[in-house]
């Protein structure tokens, strides 16, 4: 088991909360505020789609030991962000 990953992914899923339910969007950084369309959308999606997966799969990970470990989770990681990137791009901006 892996103590730090399993920080690590509980620090994930408590941004995933806030960031998707409570709609705490200045944890985001990186964004222009006036160029996008609804924040309240930009919460849920960047929460539910990029970092609650990503979360529980580091939470998951913590407790199996396998090989190329960190290879599954970088990619992972670039999936999952690739597609909340394109969605915002496409949907979300002026």
């Amino acid at each position: 088991m892996d103590y730090g990953l399993l920080v690590i992914g509980i620090a994930l899923l408590l941004v995933s909360y806030l960031v998707a339910v409570k709609k705490q969007t200045w944890l985001l950084a990186g964004f222009n505020e006036k160029m996008i369309k609804k924040k309240s959308l930009l919460g849920t999606i960047t929460g539910g789609v990029f970092f609650l997966p990503l979360g529980l799969l580091v939470v998951i990970n913590s407790f199996i030991d396998y090989p190329y470990e960190v290879m599954v989770l970088i990619i992972a990681m670039l999936v999952l962000l690739t597609i909340v990137y394109v969605f915002i791009n496409r949907r979300l901006l002026h």
